[in-house]
């Protein structure tokens, strides 16, 4: 009679279907919400990529300190998420008569400059003319969710931006 009793007692049922449930459901906010904070980091850093591009684009003369300085603002832009994830490159690019994109000036925080008269491959079809010049900035940007449950390894967003030259022809760079 007990043992009958006990099978048929329905109390306590929805506890154990909470305790069975609960963890998944939690497990699934916590990744939602981790989700949130790489794709706003990687808007952050598309953001933080496009004005690199701008400001240097608005110069007509830059240096090796004014980059720095430039790259110290994307850093800002970035926030609330830390900069220590952040390496950038700003690009100075001239077509050559056959439309062949050189690397005039280069220079980068984390990542390698190009060499000038490189080529520089990769760039969107059509986009250069001869004697064409470019501002191209570049930014990988390495976001660490601060939970790891749903992202346990880092996630490397790659931005690339490119932009004429506004006041002058070429953006030159005294020491790089």
């Amino acid at each position: 009679m007990g043992l009958i009793r006990f099978l048929r007692d329905r109390r306590g049922v929805a506890a154990v279907e909470f305790a069975l449930i609960a963890p998944v459901l939690i497990l699934l906010y916590m990744g939602l919400a981790e989700v949130t904070m790489a794709l706003m980091a990687d808007r952050r850093a598309g953001h933080a990529t496009a004005v690199i591009a701008d400001l240097i684009a608005q110069d007509t003369l830059t240096t090796k300190a004014e980059l720095s300085d430039t790259f110290a603002i994307a850093e800002e832009i970035l926030a609330p998420f830390s900069g220590s994830g952040m390496s950038a490159r700003v690009t100075a690019i001239r077509a050559d008569v056959n439309g062949s994109p050189k690397v005039v000036w280069s220079y980068g925080k984390g990542l390698s400059a190009f060499g000038k008269g490189a080529t520089v491959s990769g760039l969107p079809a059509d986009l250069m003319e001869p004697f064409d010049t470019l501002i191209m900035s570049e930014m990988n940007y390495s976001f660490n969710s601060t939970l790891n449950y749903a992202l346990p390894n880092a996630m490397v967003f790659k931005e690339k931006y490119y932009l004429r030259p506004r006041k002058i022809d070429m953006v030159n760079c005294t020491d790089c």
